[in-house]
């Protein structure tokens, strides 16, 4: 497994990726975003490879002045779910970010069929909006504080 800084010649891997998991976590509609984020990602996001392909995608943007890093556009190739690797990429991320001494929590929204699994990994619900991702798909809020004591 390995996890490099996304590259332009990634875009169309990466669409692959976002259409293998619509429209169960994504909505069709938020395809164009998630293309003009792959042209101009204004973050650090990576891709990570296995065997030879990519199978997931993810990154973080900081905002320093919050004390706060969100996690953006994560994704696993779907016919990979429940192998750890969106574990893996979290942790990558968790792990980058974590480097950043000045930062303190990491937030994300995601939809209610997602929200399990960052609960799972430390991640709390701070808000939860009704069918704000889509009709039928609630957009949670989520937060992780990055170490326990300071």
């Amino acid at each position: 497994m390995d996890i490099r800084p996304y590259a332009q010649g990634d875009r169309e891997n990466c669409l692959i990726l976002f259409d293998s998991n619509t429209p169960r976590y994504f909505e069709r509609r938020e395809r164009g975003s998630f293309e003009e984020f792959l042209d101009s990602p204004g973050c650090l996001y990576f891709v990570m490879e296995h065997e030879g392909a990519i199978v997931g995608c993810g990154g973080y943007l900081v905002r320093a002045e919050h004390h706060l890093a969100r996690l953006v556009w994560g994704m696993i190739r779907a016919d990979l779910h429940g192998h750890g690797l969106g574990r893996f990429l979290l942790l990558f991320r968790l792990r980058e970010i974590g480097k950043l001494e000045h930062i303190q929590l990491v937030g994300l929204e995601t939809s209610t069929n997602v929200a399990l699994f960052f609960e799972k990994q430390g991640f709390r619900v701070v808000a939860v909006v009704q069918d704000g991702s889509a009709p039928r798909m609630d957009r949670v809020e989520m937060v992780k504080k990055l170490t326990v004591c300071t």
